[in-house]
């Protein structure tokens, strides 16, 4: 120490002997490091007060100038200001090296300062806020050479006050900036006199320093104050820094503009520009991460943050990270540990009060402290700030909104809402435009605490406003206003009771399309179900119709462009108030010339899933419940994870996982976690809620990782991956540690799936190697394996079977295992083989799924469907269709009422597991023909079954059904005025001879007998896949011809005008002429590949001709009456794969697998045009009744309109871009039909669509079911349309007609 501080210790050891308490002064010099506990115990083991302080000196006086500086600064701290004083002048100095050395910059001459300015000390409990903390010091370095105002301001409890002070805790920053000291004021809410003594308190300070100058007297008046502090701030401390912590109002802020440095922390971002001066300002955010947050907690009860209980977290998240609340909670619970439960009700509660004041903050509690801002409103201010009270926690609206609720202009509004922000009553969030306004979660429960009883009034206000302002035209736009009307006007009416104004809005279609197109259908769904209770009082089927409608419909409304959804919804059933609706619109549409379509034949069907999803843009691979069954977490070859509510399809989270395609994902068993694992070969764990990476384990597995699960149970949480790694394919992962817990050996080929037994005592594998192991989960080791290649005695010794998945029973006594298109189910304890299901051989089960409850087991399978077995019984309960593509995954719910599905057709579908399709249902195939006669109508199909159906009338009456046929029934056409049908078939042959059939007389009596009658003159024709080819009567089903003679599967056939005769085309390249009542036939033979269609070119002159065309590139010119041919044509470099004769038999075009389409005369045989363009594949060509237009469409699902006059290229027929299906057509363009007066085009590809052949724009699109449309029928009128999808629904589509005026 040095010798000038140490006589001035010995020269005042008996004044200090006579006052200090050395006790209090210890605990500041314990903390500065100088002094030590054995110091400290020597010293209290005196007796008396004075041999203490006796003692305290002794051991000062042996030590350096740092204690010296630390004993000085105690006394400040202590309030002996006196005792400090004497001992001021000969404070010693420390060189700028040892005072850098110091954490912090908290050099003991930096404690000096701060403690002679009266700067408060730093919370016993203290968190770094480095961020806030360099922003105000950057501030603070703008005013090293001028003087100005730093405003630190926020709302309350937001910490400026501990951020201001710590800011120049900061050895660098006072000695370039702030050399002659900082001076520390409290302001706070102050009369004119209670500012006149802070400002005397600070004269008196400020004087008190200057100790050689004479006091004077205490300033009489705020002016003479302000006077004097002028004086001595540019006089004596040029340098200085004058704090003023929480002012309020300008008149007192004008008091201190006395041309020097301040920095002042407030409320109100607005006061400085009441005075003179630079002007900077730094916002202080309302609330700590959530790991600040847990650290101040810890630090008050002494704990590590990650020890802290659960409800610590949910008390950082009710707060929002206010620093006040924590640190007055945190107080509180270092004297009654075992309260986190019961403040954490509290703040749930708004029961601020009882969160009372434990520390040194100016208000006794959480209330006081958020009342004291309002009470700063003029009146009329207030009343508007009441009214915020309706908003929701986390909303942001724009001025907008609250000028509709406040009924002012919107300037005038945005100004209100200035001094709001700047009151910090209210936030701003500047990162859009317009501005966004929120209130902070303790001001909005405070608001709505203390209007409690007027809620109800409030939220009718808004209504009433809303209502008022848009009137019968509600906002369209999507942006920030649209969207708050959009997402909440229903919730301030279920507030307000309104509910006929809920009713009416809820049950409009036309609310339904305009929410849907601005946010989407989950939001509409979610509003169903979270108002269901209310909106069922006035109609549950009405609730359930309109939920329904978007549960099956959301995917489509998720398409842009946007459908329309008056047309969506003439597919809901006729008794439905949906449908009641949408053909009123449309009728009145139809009368201004909009296109509309009725399915007229849709009561015949029932709806197959509850919910469609289309959360990814590209195939899901994988989803699954959550294990509470609230949310659906799902993923694919998009690379990213999705989560949603399982009610609506809400979207929770979405997540870009992975670098490469996710394969898998899992919910832990408290559902907090989701794992991922991708083929980028990582696995992934994330946290549910906030969407954040917790764990990446990507080191141990080699090649892709194929699937992951969780254990079932809490009691020790374990995570199982499988991958195409060769050996180390199996691990075990804790999510505590970095590396696997435990490798499984045992399989030496690539490992599909892997899953826990509801005990989690066993994990079984499937693997590429043929086999299904099960090892123990504890110790690693192989129990049981079960040789799967036994089962299939067919296969190769070299090869093996591949087990795709496996799952176990309920019990856990049984599992099952997924092979090529079987399922075999094993007893677990004997190994023994108790089931097997074989499905489709044309089909494979990709995955398999057991209900945890129940005896059901579904399949996922590749031909699109998912299979409900009853194990116990082994009969198939359900089969549930509706995807478009391979099914790859099927989850039960967690209590098996749902069942959930995802496939390559990008979506998921819910299934109501009590509520699917029976087995008993029977699809159609796409292979039909029709009969138009007037307002009558005739479809002939085959189904599922191979059988032959006749359905007849507008609601598809099943008029015949004959029995199963042997051989495929490939194609069939229907002979508009004869008596029998001809069918062909695959075996090539023609049979003659009698079929069995039944008539099915399933409605009343004599309405059937009628249908039957008007029945009476059709004949159809039948190619089977063999070869053959029946000529059937209907209704009476007998087979008037069987005729035998191709080789291989009929694909075309086709009446002649007369009836007479019927042509056949074969995949054995022929085309056969019969004269089907003898027998007789000409057979038709040049082609080199399979022909699938041909034309009649005219049947009127005495030698008709007839054009062919086949895969091999040609079109070959037939005379149907000898059966020479006339002309053979080399067509295109590929497949020929359509045609077409235009009306008057002048021309005809081929559309070609080489990109290209070609007009040909039918005189000269020579090309007339040579239409390039497209780039895919042309599939299909048709004229326009006129002939002057050529319609082509491909497989991109682009169609092009062409001049026939000169072959140009009139228009292309498209959407702006691909859907979902990477096309424009949802699939190839399959087929295209003119209407009679050649303004209209239809279309199918994945759906059906009409088009302007004028402006080349859709008129109108029509959603089928399934998709890959094959073909569509249209009535002569242009009215009726006939087509059946991919999954065997038929569709009979009637023009909407517009009401009668």
């Amino acid at each position: 120490m040095e010798e000038r501080a140490r006589s001035c210790l010995l020269r005042s050891k008996v004044t200090l002997e006579q006052d200090i308490k050395a006790s209090y002064l210890m605990d500041h010099m314990i903390s500065d490091g100088v002094l030590t506990s054995d110091e400290e115990d020597m010293v209290l083991s005196k007796h008396t007060r004075k041999e203490q302080a006796a003692a305290l000196l002794e051991v000062l006086l042996r030590k350096d100038n740092r204690a010296y500086i630390s004993f000085y600064n105690a006394l400040i701290r202590e309030s002996y200001g006196d005792l400090a004083c004497l001992l001021h002048n000969d404070l010693p100095q420390l060189s700028p090296e040892y005072e850098k050395s110091y954490p912090n910059g908290m050099s003991p001459s930096v404690q000096v300062i701060l403690s002679e300015g009266g700067v408060p000390q730093r919370p016993v409990v203290f968190v770094n806020r480095p961020g806030l903390l360099n922003k105000i010091r950057e501030m603070m370095y703008k005013l090293q050479n001028t003087v100005g105002w730093i405003t630190v301001f926020g709302m309350a409890g937001s910490g400026k006050s501990v951020l201001a002070a710590e800011a120049v805790r900061d050895h660098t920053l006072i000695n370039e900036c702030f050399p002659d000291g900082v001076h520390w004021l409290s302001v706070g809410q102050c009369e004119r006199a209670d500012l006149l003594v802070r400002m005397q308190s600070l004269c008196f300070r400020l004087e008190q320093s200057q100790i050689s100058e004479p006091s004077q007297r205490p300033p009489s008046s705020v002016e003479e104050a302000k006077e004097r502090l002028r004086f001595l701030m540019l006089r004596r401390f040029p340098r200085a820094l004058l704090i003023l912590d929480d002012v309020w109002d300008s008149y007192t802020l004008r008091a201190f503009d006395i041309q020097c440095r301040v920095l002042l922390t407030t409320r109100n971002r607005s006061l400085t520009d009441s005075v003179s001066g630079q002007r900077y300002s730094v916002p202080v955010e309302s609330g700590l991460d959530e790991e600040k947050a847990l650290e101040i907690l810890s630090l008050y009860v002494n704990a590590k943050p990650h020890n802290l209980p659960e409800q610590a977290r949910s008390i950082v998240k009710e707060c929002k990270g206010s620093p006040l609340v924590v640190s007055l909670i945190g107080a509180l619970l270092r004297e009654f540990p075992d309260r986190w439960g019961y403040y954490l009700q509290q703040l749930q509660k708004k029961q601020f009060q009882r969160i009372r004041k434990s520390s040194s903050y100016d208000y006794e509690a959480l209330d006081q402290a958020m009342d004291a801002s309002l009470q700063v409103l003029k009146d009329e201010h207030s009343e508007l700030y009441k009214d915020l009270s309706v908003l929701e926690k986390d909303i942001k609206v724009p001025a907008k909104v609250l000028s509709v609720l406040w009924g002012k202009e919107l300037e005038e509004v945005e100004d209100v809402l200035q001094e709001f922000v700047n009151k910090s009553l209210l936030f701003r969030d500047c990162n859009h435009r317009p501005y966004l306004y929120f209130l902070h979660d303790l001001q909005l429960d405070f608001l709505t605490e203390q209007n409690r009883s007027q809620l109800a009034e409030l939220h009718g206000k808004v209504v009433r406003q809303y209502q008022q302002t848009y009137n019968k035209i509600p906002p369209t736009s999507a942006d920030a206003e649209g969207l708050y009307w959009y997402r909440f006007l229903p919730h301030h009416m279920a507030r307000a009771g309104l509910s006929k104004e809920l009713y009416m809005l809820m049950f409009s279609l036309d609310w339904v399309k305009n929410k849907a197109q601005i946010m989407g259908s989950a939001h509409l769904i979610n509003d169903y179900v979270e108002y269901g209770a209310i909106l069922d009082q006035e109609n549950n089927e009405v609730r359930m119709q309109f939920q329904e409608f978007l549960s099956l419909n959301g995917h489509q409304l998720e398409q842009r462009p946007f459908p329309d959804v008056v047309q969506l919804a003439l597919s809901q059933p006729h008794c439905s108030e949906v449908y009641r609706q949408a053909l009123l619109q449309a009728q009145e549409r139809a009368n201004r010339g909009q296109l509309y379509l009725d399915w007229v034949n849709k009561n015949n069907l029932e709806s197959l899933s509850r919910l469609v999803l289309h959360p990814h843009q590209n195939s899901v691979y994988y989803a699954c419940f959550s294990r509470d069954g609230s949310k659906i977490a799902s993923c694919g070859a998009s690379k990213t994870l999705r989560v949603c509510k399982s009610t609506s399809g809400e979207k929770l989270q979405e997540i870009q996982a992975h670098d490469d395609e996710v394969l898998c994902c899992a919910f832990s068993p408290d559902d907090r976690h989701i794992a991922t694992c991708s083929s980028d070969r990582k696995v992934k764990v994330w946290n549910v809620e906030r969407g954040i990476l917790l764990r990446v384990f990507e080191d141990e597995h080699e090649e892709q990782i194929n699937h992951c699960q969780f254990t079932n149970t809490n009691r020790r949480v374990l995570l199982a991956t499988c991958s195409n790694d060769k050996f180390m394919n199996t691990k075990l992962w804790n999510l505590n540690k970095p590396t696997s817990q435990n490798t499984m050996f045992g399989h030496m080929e690539p490992v599909n799936h892997c899953c826990f037994s509801p005990d989690d005592t066993y994990l079984a594998t499937s693997s590429n190697d043929g086999t299904l192991k099960l090892f123990e989960v504890q110790s690693a080791n192989e129990w049981k394996s079960i040789d799967i290649n036994s089962f299939f005695p067919e296969n190769d010794d070299e090869t093996s079977v591949i087990v795709k998945c496996s799952t176990w029973s309920g019990d856990g006594k049984r599992i099952f295992c997924a092979v090529k298109n079987a399922v075999f189910m094993f007893d677990v304890a004997k190994q023994d083989m108790l089931l097997e299901i074989r499905t489709s051989r044309l089909s494979t089960v990709q995955y398999c799924q057991a209900c945890p409850n129940s005896q059901l087991l579904a399949l996922a399978l590749s031909h699109y469907t998912v299979e409900l077995w009853d194990f116990e019984a082994n009969k198939k309960m359900a089969e549930c269709s509706g995807h478009l593509s391979w099914v790859n995954c099927v989850q039960f719910s967690p209590n098996g009422s749902e069942l959930l599905s995802s496939s390559d057709d990008q979506t998921i579908r819910l299934w109501e597991t009590e509520h699917v399709h029976t087995s008993s249902a029977v699809a159609l195939k796409r292979d039909f023909d029709v009969l138009f006669n007037q307002d009558d109508i005739t479809v002939v199909a085959a189904d599922s079954k191979n059988r032959l159906q006749v359905r007849s009338g507008v609601e598809s009456l099943l008029v015949l059904e004959t029995s199963e046929q042997q051989s495929r029934i490939r194609c069939m056409c229907i002979y508009r005025q004869g008596s029998a049908v001809a069918l062909g078939m695959e075996d090539g042959t023609v049979q003659v001879g009698r079929i069995k059939a039944r008539q099915v007389l399933r409605m009343i009596g004599w309405k059937a007998l009628q249908l039957l009658n008007l029945q009476q003159t059709s004949v159809l024709a039948v190619g089977l896949e063999l070869g053959t080819v029946q000529v059937v009567d209907v209704p009476s089903g007998n087979t008037l011809a069987t005729l035998l003679g191709h080789s291989k599967t009929v694909h075309h056939c086709l009446f002649t005008d007369d009836g007479q005769t019927l042509i056949t085309s074969s995949e054995d390249t022929t085309l056969r002429v019969w004269r089907w009542r003898t027998g007789e036939c000409l057979v038709l033979e040049g082609h080199k590949e399979p022909v699938r269609k041909f034309h009649v070119l005219s049947s009127s002159s005495s030698s008709p001709t007839l054009l062919s065309w086949s895969f091999d590139g040609t079109v070959k010119v037939w005379d149907l009456s000898c059966g020479e041919k006339l002309q053979d044509l080399e067509c295109h470099q590929g497949a020929v794969l359509s045609g077409d004769i235009s009306p008057d038999g002048r021309l005809f075009c081929t559309a070609s697998a080489d990109k290209t389409a070609k007009v040909w005369s039918s005189a000269s045989w020579n090309m007339v045009f040579h239409l390039k363009g497209h780039k895919a594949c042309v599939r299909c060509c048709r004229f326009s009744w006129d002939g002057k237009r050529l319609a082509t469409g491909d497989d991109n699902g682009e169609i092009r309109l062409w001049n026939m006059l000169n072959g140009s290229l009139l228009k292309i027929c498209s959407r702006e871009s691909k859907d979902s299906m990477d096309s424009f057509h949802g699939g190839w363009v399959t087929d295209l039909h003119f209407s009679p007066d050649n303004k209209i085009l239809v279309s199918t590809g994945g759906y059906i669509k009409w088009w302007s052949v004028e402006k080349g724009e859709a008129l109108q699109t029509f959603y089928t079911t399934g998709a890959n449309l094959k073909r569509i029928l249209v009535s002569p009128d242009f009215k009726t349309f006939v087509t059946i999808d991919n999954i065997g629904i038929l569709y009979i589509l009637k023009q909407v007609k517009g009401e009668k005026l």
